[in-house]
């Protein structure tokens, strides 16, 4: 049953950090690892609202499309009309059953100029008339991902007014589009954001260990959102959900590992070529192992799971792989901008 309204404020209640999305990163294996280990919930990569509305997208799009019997996933969508993002919310409720919607001000790759993301940071008042448009099509709560402006900081300013367009809740990225993924995120700017609105606010930017996210909570802020951290991490939400910081040894993240490509190729079936490969998790797996520098180059050529298995046999021992269930394949017509967190 879909969700209503109110979902950002019962996961606030517990404890415990958010999965960002990241394009290529926050796909269904990597959001059912992190929900897994306790994540408050988790957003997906961003999809494009024009493709949704005119693309000739379908439910089948990857980007969307929830794992068997994913709860509390938010779909992120990016666009710049209110009209198409209106539908494009009816059409993501309708087919990947999210959780609630969240609007990208964030991402500040040049394609997407023009088309929604951080430029919207330079015509606020449009980014209002989209997400008043989006809570008129949806019930569920609507939020809105930011950064700090886009080459000098307005975030007070821009916050103030998506929550007096209605948003359920902020997640304040530390930069500005300008910075990208250069410098220190500005906590003292968020923490500004955080005192100035009454909706809650996520922090977001540079957090990479628990006791780094417990002190980002001093910002005031009402939760904080993970990226890169999590990348071949996601006990890192098990930490934070549960205050135990332990960090599994060598041979359960390389278990791990290898469950994520059985995920990845239950989930995507066989590529365009016919076959399973779990080619995209080359910038993953050796993330789960940054002690052991040795299994680096083997894991970033990995083709197959075969493949992932023998690299990962010094660290792992024990009975073969149950062979997965393939998924369908990707949609046709999928559009995949390939980012990092925004």
């Amino acid at each position: 049953m879909t969700p209503g309204p109110g979902f950002y404020a019962r996961r606030l209640a517990q404890a415990g950090a958010v999965l960002a999305p990241m394009a290529g990163y926050s796909d269904a294996p990597m959001r059912q690892l992190a929900a897994e280990q306790g994540a408050l919930w988790t957003v997906s990569e961003m999809i494009s609202s024009r493709g949704l509305v005119l693309g000739g997208e379908s439910e089948k799009l990857t980007l969307g499309r929830p794992y068997p019997g994913e709860q509390g996933r938010v779909v992120q969508l990016f666009g710049a009309e209110p009209d198409i993002l209106a539908q494009a919310v009816g059409r993501a409720e309708a087919w990947f059953a999210p959780a609630a919607l969240d609007l990208n001000m964030g991402c500040p790759v040049p394609k997407v100029k023009g088309r929604g993301g951080a430029c919207l940071l330079q015509t606020p008042e449009v980014a209002y008339d989209l997400v008043r448009a989006m809570r008129a099509a949806t019930p569920l709560d609507v939020s809105a991902k930011i950064r700090l402006g886009w080459d000098a900081d307005r975030s007070v300013e821009v916050a103030q007014g998506l929550a007096a367009a209605g948003v359920s809740l902020i997640t304040v990225h530390g930069r500005t589009s300008a910075q990208r993924y250069t410098g220190e995120a500005d906590w003292d700017a968020i923490a500004r954001v955080a005192a100035s609105v009454a909706v809650p606010v996520v922090g977001s930017g540079d957090v990479r260990s628990a006791p780094q996210a417990r002190a980002r909570r001093k910002a005031g802020v009402a939760a904080v959102m993970i990226g890169r951290g999590a990348v071949g991490n996601p006990w890192l939400f098990r930490a934070l959900a549960t205050g135990e910081d332990t960090r599994p040894d060598a041979r359960e993240r390389a278990r791990t590992a290898l469950r994520h490509a059985q995920l990845h190729v239950a989930f995507y079936g066989a590529d365009r070529f016919g076959l399973l490969s779990v080619r995209p998790l080359r910038k993953v797996l050796h993330q789960y192992l940054p002690d052991h520098p040795e299994l680096r180059e083997a894991l970033v050529q990995v083709n197959t799971l075969e493949d992932v298995e023998r690299a990962l046999a010094p660290l792992w021992q024990g009975p073969p792989h149950p062979a997965p269930r393939p998924g369908p394949p990707p949609a046709e017509h999928e559009e995949h901008v390939a980012l990092s967190a925004p």
